[in-house]
């Protein structure tokens, strides 16, 4: 979970900074939480240009899970400096739109500022901010000159535990309110499927042209990559850089990565000829945005394939491929799975591409049995969906999200059921 926590005051020294503070460092081992300082942002001013403090914040913010908010109390209100900062956030970009906000706050007498939070209550909710205000359980701290110790930390257990306890509602309620907009999306609005990359997410490398024909090169300079003999730490392994290229690279299918936002970030170079793939993919391609690796004709079937993946429509897509070949028979399967991370959030595609055949094929042998035609059977010749209505999510000579090249593969158009058929996924009707 990736939260930012907004220090209320200017202050040089601020006890509400000091309560930020010690909530990251006292949740760090399972939530991410990111300090943003206000001291460097102006006072608003109607027809001021946004500068580069109030961009700083609006990008973290936007990126953001959910968001605290640490807030003095001034004269029964929240500071103007904070005030001032979310006019900025609310004129001409709305950062705080429909995303969660804890207020937190401390005081030097009991009332642990919560006349400011109603306050900031407020602002928050009013037309322009539309933040989503988690309903209770706000966190008062009175009488803070005497509640940190020496080294920055609470000293009641119940204050903590408190505390505790309202960091788990607001990611509950964070939880809760993704769910909802997942359930409130347009399933069918897959058209909007933005295949430009042009919206950055964390992981995306600035100031490096994505269309670089060099781009991994420049990105691993720009983000100081590790490479060679130096060690990774993976989620149950540990593998050097070359140990991980040469594991991925002689894996048996052909792998491709596509990030959320669109961008084709890695494929496993099992071939240095890319006419000898499956689907064909080049080195100059890594980094595009999924718009440039594909022809014009396959746009609409890749949004589709991208959209429904992302709003969970399902979490598998699989197709065949029919791919001629003079000398070997192929029967090649695209498959495309939806990734998410440890919050459950969608973090791209993993796709691979593999031939069958040699599996039926050993099968067949194995077994003693052999494929014969079902005069009775109606085929679906390119997707083997039911026969519900189906919309085409790819179409030909083209490998739908890895942004492969047109190949000297013949491919007729591909069609992938309606979701709740699940013909195409394998997986339960769940």
């Amino acid at each position: 979970m990736k939260l930012v926590g907004i220090i209320g005051s200017i202050a040089d020294e601020s006890y509400n900074r000091k309560l930020m503070l010690y909530i990251a460092s006292h949740f760090k081992e399972t939530i991410d939480i990111e300090i943003l300082d206000i001291r460097d942002v102006p006072m608003f001013r109607v027809g001021m240009e946004m500068g580069p403090a109030v961009e700083y914040l609006n990008k973290k913010i936007s990126a953001a899970d959910g968001v605290i908010i640490a807030t003095p109390e001034h004269n029964h209100t929240t500071t103007a400096a904070l005030k001032s900062v979310i006019e900025w956030l609310s004129s001409s970009v709305h950062p705080f739109a429909d995303k969660p906000v804890l207020l937190v706050g401390a005081s030097y007498f009991e009332q642990g500022s919560g006349r400011a939070q109603l306050d900031l209550r407020q602002i928050l909710e009013s037309p322009g901010v539309n933040a989503l205000v988690m309903p209770k359980d706000e966190f008062l701290l009175g009488n803070v000159k005497s509640a940190f110790d020496e080294n920055g930390n609470l000293k009641e257990a119940r204050t903590v535990g408190f505390l505790e306890s309202v960091m788990g509602n607001f990611l509950k309620w964070i939880k809760v309110l993704k769910a909802m907009k997942k359930n409130n999306d347009v399933k069918g609005d897959w058209e909007s499927e933005d295949l430009t990359a042009s919206q950055e997410i964390d992981t995306t490398v600035k100031g490096v042209d994505m269309k670089a024909e060099d781009w991994v090169e420049q990105a691993a300079a720009k983000t100081n990559a590790v490479e060679g003999d130096t060690y990774v730490k993976l989620d149950r392994g540990l593998l050097t850089v070359n140990q991980l290229n040469w594991f991925l690279n002689t894996m048996p299918v052909e792998l491709t990565f596509a990030d959320d936002n669109n961008q084709f970030i890695y494929y496993n170079r099992m071939d240095e000829n890319p006419k000898d793939m499956l689907a064909p993919r080049q080195p100059k391609q890594v980094g595009d945005p999924l718009e440039s690796v594909h022809p014009e004709r396959a746009l609409k079937g890749v949004k589709h394939v991208v959209h429904t993946l992302r709003t969970g429509e399902t979490d598998l897509v699989s197709m065949p491929v029919p791919f001629i070949n003079k000398v070997n028979e192929k029967h090649v399967m695209h498959y495309y799975k939806a990734m998410h991370d440890e919050d459950g959030r969608y973090r791209g595609i993993n796709e691979w591409v593999v031939d069958i055949w040699p599996v039926v094929e050993s099968y067949l042998k194995m077994t003693g049995q052999k494929l014969v035609a079902d005069e009775n059977a109606k085929v679906d010749a390119t997707s083997g969906a039911s026969e519900k209505k189906e919309e085409p999510v790819a179409t030909p000579e083209t490998d739908a999200t890895s942004g492969a090249s047109e190949s000297e593969t013949k491919v007729e158009e591909v069609k992938v059921a309606e979701p709740e058929v699940d013909a195409t996924s394998g997986a339960s009707e769940s």
